[in-house]
């Protein structure tokens, strides 16, 4: 079959690969309907997250027909049409049953590589290096999907291919941050990151029931997005004072919730970007963490900070003591899927919750490696780079 394979740093290619196999009697294959680029994606491409091996296939979001199961599989059979939660779960452990699904102890296949790094293993991920468990990505015509019972969902009828597709990553991960951060009615909420999952946290946040949205990004195709499709209100940190705007907005408090969903490679256009950029570059540190800085500094005392956005290990500058004395909750997580996405196809069923608009770009699977640079690059206004199998 064909996949996308990453070939080194910034490499890509579209090449043969072996098709998968059942391994286990709880496996299912799903043959690709389509599969989406990811902000966090570029961390791999970039070489930031380590563990990478030549010819491993990219792809962590996607749906498809289900086409082979094990004998264990229960809750599927050959032609559900399924969209797959991009973390690998059990589902008995004792992380899936506190529902802290990407926490799981036996989805990651190489634990010692994040015990490591991390002091303990997460789950494991699709497409997503062996410090995730090494598994095949979803950009190619067919992948393995484990715990298919705990990771599969059948997407409703109603539910059209561009809109369930999102419910694999970006949906359910913004709405885990809403949802953890606590939320709820009368709240302001700023969003750092008008991306796939800036603009599911910004949604998730208005459903439940926050008073006034903010998302903050600088381009603005993707602001206009957020203001047309969410109905938030939008801060262009280029042309705008954010600290004063968010003090405004807010009764003079600053927001009662921030959301960081931008990650390892922010942006800014003060001095902070440079300094950040090249000790990035340097090694000295691993990531950088502007948006999450500025979310901490302009929280309100006693709010609530969550981290959406991937980090890999270290950064440096971070304000702890702003933190401290500012009676900061400050949390994060990768997304526990499996808790939220029979909840958010309901939603998608329902049309409260669109997604359609965040798919810019549609092309076959051999073009991936132009998508990929369109998407890296943001031209032609490319918020997401959607990939379809050349069997479909």
């Amino acid at each position: 079959m064909k996949a996308l394979v990453w070939e080194g740093a910034n490499e890509l290619a579209v090449r043969q690969v072996p098709d998968p196999q059942i391994r286990n009697e709880q496996d299912a294959i799903v043959r690709v309907r389509r599969t989406v680029t990811c902000g966090s994606d570029l961390h791999l491409l970039g070489g930031y997250i380590p563990f990478m091996e030549r010819g491993d296939v990219l792809g962590h979001e996607f749906l498809g027909d289900i086409v082979e199961v094990g004998p264990q599989v229960r809750n599927h059979k050959v032609g559900d049409r399924v969209v797959v939660c991009s973390f690998v779960s059990c589902g008995k452990c004792w992380y899936c049953q506190q529902q802290q699904f990407s926490l799981c102890d036996n989805g990651n296949t190489n634990p010692m590589i994040t015990e490591n790094i991390w002091g303990a293993a997460p789950g494991g991920c699709y497409g997503y290096s062996h410090a995730l468990g090494g598994f095949a990505g979803s950009h190619a015509e067919y992948i393995r999907v484990p715990y298919a019972d705990q990771g599969a969902f059948t997407v409703p009828d109603e539910v059209s291919d561009e809109r369930a597709l999102f419910a694999s990553d970006s949906a359910p991960t913004g709405w885990m941050g809403a949802d953890l951060a606590g939320v709820k009615p009368g709240d302001v909420v700023a969003v750092w990151g008008a991306g796939a999952v800036g603009q599911m946290a910004a949604r998730a946040s208005v459903l439940l029931g926050a008073d006034r949205v903010i998302v903050i990004d600088r381009l603005d195709n993707r602001l206009q997005m957020a203001r047309t499709h969410l109905g938030v209100e939008t801060l262009n940190y280029e042309q705008q004072d954010v600290s004063g705007e968010l003090l405004e907005r807010s009764g003079g408090r600053g927001p009662d919730v921030c959301i960081e969903a931008v990650g390892m490679e922010s942006h800014s256009s003060g001095p902070q970007f440079w300094y950040d950029q090249v000790k990035q570059q340097l090694r000295i540190e691993s990531d950088r963490p502007i948006a999450a800085r500025e979310a901490i500094y302009n929280c309100r005392k006693g709010g609530s900070v969550f981290i959406l956005g991937v980090f890999a290990a270290l950064v440096d500058k971070f304000p702890l003591g702003a933190v401290m004395n500012k009676g900061l909750t400050l949390r994060g997580a990768q997304q526990h899927g499996q808790r939220y996405i029979p909840m958010l196809l309901e939603r998608m069923a329902r049309d409260e919750l669109v997604t359609e608009h965040l798919a810019t770009h549609t092309m076959p699977l051999d073009e991936a490696p132009r998508g990929y640079e369109m998407f890296k690059q943001k031209l032609d206004g490319c918020v997401r780079a959607v990939f379809q199998p050349t069997n479909r």
